[in-house]
């Protein structure tokens, strides 16, 4: 389980004096586990808020592969996946506060997590400006990696192959870089009245001081992602929730100083 630093870690993004830093603590390599079972404990207290936020998460990828069939661009799909994970901690403010609202013993509704983003809109907003930007960016280079498909070879999987897996080594380039940046961005600023760059900093301070269980925290949350396109979608009405709660848990457990509670 995690426990404090016998003594507070020093590397580039602490000694940065950007912003402050709020400390994390040690994690083991159990603690993601710890998370999930948290957050399955969320899911059967909240189960229609549950139910609700995973039809929105699963109408979106619906949504993304209805445009590839009414366009016909078959290389949007890993774009569009890699933007669908890039949003995904973005969209995932509802799900947090329900967790924080059976932690603080209240009863969660819709019309509070809808009013989450609201807590440190600034900031918020400029999170989702900075994921947007992160997005665009990939895009571009999804469309430079489209045009040198050749216009004049078959869409079939052995012509695709060497183009999807380009796009997919990139994305996961990307897809990392994301979550260094954002892993714990959201809860730090939904929980705490902190600017942007203290809360990324913190975030990028607590995955680079725990790569180990957060890489596999990072693997979960690909796996969850997999299953969900496998099951053409299906999954995400239960996992997307349940890796919201997770990370809200997930947070808790891992920044180290004491938070305020806001009992609104």
């Amino acid at each position: 389980m995690s426990q404090h630093f016998k003594e507070t870690p020093h590397n580039a993004i602490v000694d940065s004096h950007i912003a402050r830093v709020i400390p994390c603590k040690q994690l083991a390599m159990s603690d993601p586990f710890k998370w999930l079972v948290l957050g399955l404990r969320d899911i059967q207290r909240a189960p229609i808020l549950t139910v609700f936020f995973g039809v929105f998460f699963t109408a979106i990828p619906w949504f993304i592969t209805y445009l590839v069939q009414l366009t016909g661009w078959y290389l949007v799909i890993m774009p569009a996946i890699i933007c669908f994970m890039l949003i995904g901690p973005f969209l995932a403010a509802g799900l947090y506060d329900v967790s924080w609202e059976l932690e603080k013993k209240h009863v969660p509704s819709l019309w509070h997590s809808m009013k989450a983003i609201k807590r440190n809109a600034v900031n918020h907003w400029g999170l989702g400006i900075l994921l947007m930007v992160l997005m665009i960016f990939w895009l571009r280079i999804a469309s430079v990696i489209h045009a040198l498909y050749p216009t004049y070879l078959d869409p079939n999987w052995a012509n695709l192959m060497p183009f999807l897996a380009v796009g997919t080594v990139v994305g996961a380039g990307f897809t990392l870089l994301v979550f260094f940046i954002s892993a714990f961005t959201q809860p730090i600023l939904m929980e705490r009245k902190v600017d942007l760059a203290t809360a990324v900093l913190t975030s990028m301070n607590a995955v680079w001081t725990n790569k180990a269980p957060m890489l596999l925290w990072a693997f979960i949350i690909l796996m969850a992602v997999l299953i969900g396109f496998a099951t053409w979608f299906i999954g995400f009405v239960f996992l997307m929730p349940l890796i919201g709660y997770a990370t809200w848990h997930g947070y808790i457990d891992t920044i180290e100083t004491k938070r305020e509670r806001h009992f609104e």
